[in-house]
């Protein structure tokens, strides 16, 4: 018979975890610089995927704002590097902008939730405020629309934003791609960590039942506040990476189009299960890409019809359904063996 522990371990899950967590440590080894700078995108995607994983699927909180908090974190780290001129405050821009997105979502948070806001209310209520800042973005091409000596651009957006510095060390492609991978694992794993918590098992008592969560004591409001607000953080340290990455952002990286995609991408991959959205995400990001580059745009078609088939055959994600079918499967095969595969969080298969 294997350890208790062991036993927990060896989920299909897991498995896949460790095996990319490493693909990726060692992607640059394999890869020209222009190829591991475009990953670095793919990982602002999926940190935004993880974003709405927390948020949504572990809370149930259902939001098309997460464009929008990415925009804030973006756009207010390119306006204070651009106005300061001093790369060696970069990561106080990278502060200072994740800290507005989050207090922004927190703002949000406290009147949707206090006032008694949720279901699919919120997410109206996101997409109107994400509509509502895009636009407003997109209206500020003329010369009255400054910060100081920097121009807000319009639906050009904000160019020559500097990348990031720590210190005099420059953050390059492939440093910046260590970066992004760095943020992107450590949210990934807090994120599974926190669901195997106390407060992560609130978390999931208050997505499948809110009113029984209060009955048990758990102030439901105050929690979905500092989840949103969390949520709100991450997408908005996504646009900051992704600012930095491209050197540019613009009011299109914000709107309703690029909250519906991740969405869609978590959705799709699994809402409930975060390697599962991950890998979605990062999965089309990479064919979006190739379909792109041999000059196809059938990115969002292809996706489009695959959520149609994941609502019709497989509601839980595609993903996390092929997860829970191999785990079954190993179940089946090691049954009698001493061989049990758990899911995350201890339930056997």
């Amino acid at each position: 018979m294997l350890r208790p522990r062991l036993k927990s371990f060896l989920s299909t899950e897991n498995i896949i975890s460790v095996i990319l967590i490493l693909a990726a440590a060692l992607l640059p080894t394999f890869m020209s610089a222009y190829k591991v700078s475009v990953y670095s995108y793919f990982y602002t995607t999926a940190l935004m995927g993880l974003s709405i994983a927390l948020i949504w699927g572990y809370t149930g909180i259902f939001s098309f704002g997460q464009a929008a908090f990415f925009g804030i974190g973006g756009y207010t780290y390119g306006i204070l590097a651009k106005l300061w001129g001093n790369t060696a405050l970069t990561p106080v821009a990278l502060l200072i902008g994740v800290a507005l997105a989050a207090l922004v979502a927190a703002i949000l948070g406290y009147f949707m939730f206090y006032g008694g806001i949720n279901d699919v209310f919120v997410g109206l209520i996101t997409m109107c405020f994400t509509i509502a800042l895009a636009t407003f973005m997109g209206q500020t091409a003329g010369s009255q629309w400054k910060i100081g000596d920097v121009a807000l651009g319009g639906f050009n957006g904000l160019t020559k934003i500097p990348t990031l510095y720590f210190g005099d060390f420059k953050c390059d492609k492939l440093a910046f791609y260590y970066v992004t991978f760095i943020v992107l694992a450590a949210v990934y794993i807090a994120l599974r960590v926190l669901k195997r918590t106390k407060v992560g098992y609130a978390l999931l008592a208050i997505r499948e039942n809110r009113t029984r969560s209060e009955l048990f004591g758990y102030n439901v409001k105050k929690i979905q506040v500092i989840v949103f607000t969390v949520g709100g953080a991450i997408a908005g340290l996504a646009g900051v990476l992704y600012a930095a990455w491209g050197n540019y952002i613009t009011p299109s990286n914000l709107g309703l189009d690029a909250s519906t995609l991740v969405v869609v991408l978590v959705a799709a991959g699994g809402r409930k299960n975060p390697t599962a959205a991950l890998i979605f995400s990062v999965a089309y990001s990479i064919i979006a890409n190739q379909l792109s580059s041999s000059g196809s745009q059938f990115a969002l078609i292809i996706l489009g019809l695959i959520l149609i088939l994941v609502i019709l055959f497989v509601p839980n994600g595609i993903i996390a359904s092929l997860f829970d079918i191999c785990d079954r499967s190993f179940a089946r095969l090691f049954a009698g063996k001493g061989i049990n595969t758990l899911k995350d969080g201890g339930e056997k298969v």
